[in-house]
């Protein structure tokens, strides 16, 4: 068994009460705020925590949503799994941080408000460093610190797009075990960046993956039932849930060299239309956006270089020399349909993402309204 496998309470630091501990029992099931920190109107920072520990012995998860405050997806993800599981589904314990940068989710950004400090570099965090590093610290110490696997939900940043996938350092093998039970059709294989919740939580015993999924400051109905389902299929690999068969994904792909993958970039100036579609994933030659002049000329016509996936795209029509427009990775021929019927449910086209995005646009136009006025009980169909 790992060393923090549940055999009775979850105990963590609680300086108000009398032995400054607090317990949360086997059998029992907590929503409470806790203390990271102080504002500057001297009022406690605290964090939305669920802890349901359950009535058999087990494995604790841990899983953590907003470390970047306006990444929204995953909040969401970890209301629905806190409220779906009682002590008596479990053989183990699960711990909900449902928002890491409490301060950042508040104003609406990523960062903290505080010098702009990316929370996600600052674990596991100092007693006596920065305000990042004491949040980071005690967030560590109380509930990553104590558990035996976790997973950590981002969003792509704002004006930006990203198919679901996984992120984790494939090269360990606990980890490897993590990504392929979550059943993330992608994963990119990486350490992470040093201070990054996933790579110190790694480093330190505890086997950590990144999920991504979509955009920020957003609820993607599709991603976050899909963010459901892979936690549901954690727990059942790792026995929280010995009942439940896990899911496996249709397609799998494990991105491990830096060569499989590129940006593609804007070489001109001007207004950015996505042209392929409806499936994110294209074909070495194939036009995938072009930037136009503000008269309608064509300054640039973006190709693939490759055939591949679409990860993650830009969300902005305006660009500059330089701009990241599409992440791409490759795709072999064989991986190329597989991939293609896969991202039919989870692809861009399903998330229900508008925006400005050309021919994709309108195919989800096209798919989602009813245009059809023959028929008046198809009419009350889409209606309802």
């Amino acid at each position: 068994m790992p060393p923090n496998t549940n055999q009775g309470a979850y105990v963590f630091d609680a300086p108000g009460e009398s032995d400054g501990k607090r317990r949360v029992e086997a059998g029992e099931k907590r929503h409470f705020e806790y203390p990271v920190g102080e504002s500057y109107l001297d009022q406690p920072i605290e964090l939305p925590v669920t802890i349901v520990n359950g009535d058999h012995p087990g494995p604790r998860l841990f899983l953590t949503a907003a470390v970047h405050g306006d990444e929204i997806n995953g909040v969401k993800v970890l209301q629905r799994v806190a409220n779906e599981y009682e002590p008596t589904d479990l053989h183990g314990t699960l711990v909900c941080v449902h928002v890491v940068n409490v301060p950042g989710y508040r104003a609406e950004q990523r960062y903290l408000p505080i010098y702009d400090r990316d929370l996600n570099r600052s674990f596991p965090g100092l007693a006596d460093g920065s305000e990042a590093s004491r949040m980071a610290k005690t967030i560590y110490d109380q509930f990553v610190g104590q558990c035996d696997v976790g997973l950590d939900f981002h969003t792509s940043t704002r004006n930006k797009l990203t198919l679901m996938h996984a992120r984790a350092d494939t090269d360990d093998d606990d980890v490897a075990r993590l990504a392929e039970a979550f059943g993330a059709e992608l994963v990119l294989s990486g350490d992470g960046s040093e201070g990054s919740l996933r790579r110190e939580a790694t480093e330190d015993g505890v086997p950590t993956a990144t999920i991504e999924m979509g955009e920020a400051d957003r609820f993607q109905p599709v991603l976050i039932e899909r963010g459901v389902t892979g936690v549901e299929n954690v727990m059942a690999a790792y026995d929280l849930l010995p009942e439940t068969d896990p899911q496996p994904p249709t397609f799998g792909k494990v991105l491990e060299s830096e060569s499989e993958k590129t940006w593609l970039r804007a070489e001109t100036g001007g207004l950015v239309e996505m042209a392929w579609g409806p499936h994110p994933v294209v074909d070495e030659g194939e036009r995938v956006c072009v930037i136009s002049d503000y008269f309608g000329a064509e300054n640039h016509v973006v190709e693939a270089p490759f055939t591949g996936l679409l990860i993650g795209i830009s969300a902005n029509p305006r660009v500059l020399p330089g701009r990241p427009l599409i992440h791409l990775i490759e795709l072999s021929d064989d991986e190329r349909d597989a991939a293609e019927s896969a991202f039919e449910e989870v692809g861009f086209r399903a998330q229900r993402t508008f925006h400005w995005m050309g021919e994709l646009s309108d195919d989800i136009v096209e798919s989602t309204l009813d245009t059809d006025d023959d028929s008046e009980d198809g009419g009350e169909a889409k209606r309802e």
